[in-house]
């Protein structure tokens, strides 16, 4: 196949990044395409260039990118791919970014700080993007930032479904958020698990990121199997310092659930010689070998992705993929 899906007078095309290849071929094996011929590659002084080598005038395009490290050049790749479907007739183009870059900085939290998340959506939308797909944004406001469609997928049910399947007694889950600010996903995990709710109070200094200061543990945890979950797992440190709370108020075991495993710095050895039993993570960014350990758990979003496009590209409904979930 060369990349381009026919049905009736519309057609599909998949275009993907060099940042996360394996993650792109599983969508194109999903969707049963190639993908795209794409030259890309840098320049001596870092400037990248990009050219399709087939015509996708009047397609309706998908270009697939992970924002991981070097996070700010796979940025820029997307863009110039963006710019250059523009340019060169596509009918409409859906920007995928399995994990939105910049997405922790939705909001001022002082004076004389940019809204990074709001300017990563501007660059989209002025190089000529019509639609965007993401898993997990960091906080559901971003929706707000693009002025067009987004759609919001969630890697909830995939993980949610692992976890209740690798758990022997589900009576014994209490569900654990690491913060106020994940209560409220916190809640569709007990929804749909049937399990209590506990919740980690914490402090966390502005002027040292990455780290949080651990306070107290709200909710009966004593010999209970915690989900400590969260949309993404950076370092770590928030992470193993929630898990010691847990088990200080003595919890049996701990399990994270998160969806984006960036794993930066000391997170991999933090995790492996901490008493987390398992960290569940699904494949929204690559996680090279050297950032993998025993305790890690990879699930894949291919099929999640791959039917949001479906649904997108025959104008069904991306909403009714996660509507009455279950277990």
């Amino acid at each position: 196949m060369t990349g381009i899906v026919q049905t009736s007078q519309k057609r599909l095309v998949l275009i993907a990044g060099r940042s996360h290849p394996d993650l792109a071929q599983h969508v194109a094996k999903e969707l049963g395409v190639d993908l795209v011929d794409t030259q890309a590659y840098d320049f001596a002084n870092g400037e990248i260039f990009v050219r399709f080598e087939e015509s996708v005038r009047g397609c309706d395009a998908f270009v697939l990118q992970s924002h991981t490290e070097p996070i700010n050049k796979w940025i820029m790749e997307q863009l110039l791919m963006v710019d250059a479907l523009k340019r060169a007739s596509a009918k409409r183009i859906t920007v995928i970014m399995p994990f939105y870059g910049y997405a922790r900085q939705d909001k001022k939290h002082r004076g004389r700080e940019p809204i990074s998340a709001r300017l990563i959506a501007d660059l989209f939308q002025a190089a000529g993007a019509d639609r965007l797909m993401a898993v997990d944004l960091h906080t559901a406001q971003i929706q707000g930032f693009f002025d067009g469609p987004v759609d919001h997928l969630f890697a909830l049910p995939l993980l949610v479904k692992y976890v209740a399947e690798s758990v022997a007694d589900r009576n014994l889950i209490t569900v654990v958020s690491p913060d106020a600010g994940r209560v409220r996903v916190a809640e569709r995990w007990t929804d749909l698990l049937g399990a209590p709710l506990a919740i980690i109070h914490k402090r966390r200094d502005p002027d040292v990121p990455n780290e949080a200061k651990v306070q107290e543990v709200v909710g009966d945890v004593e010999d209970r199997i915690c989900v400590l979950i969260d949309d993404m797992i950076d370092t770590g440190g928030t992470i193993v310092k929630a898990s010691e709370a847990l088990f200080d108020n003595g919890a049996r075991d701990v399990i994270v659930a998160a969806t984006h495993a960036i794993l930066s710095g000391p997170a991999v050895e933090r995790f492996a010689n901490s008493r987390v039993r398992e960290v569940v993570v699904t494949d929204t960014l690559p996680i090279p070998d050297d950032r993998r350990f025993d305790k890690l758990t990879i699930l894949p979003v291919a099929p999640l992705i791959a039917r949001a496009i479906q649904e997108v590209f025959t104008d069904g409904s991306v909403t009714s993929m996660f509507e009455g979930d279950r277990v």
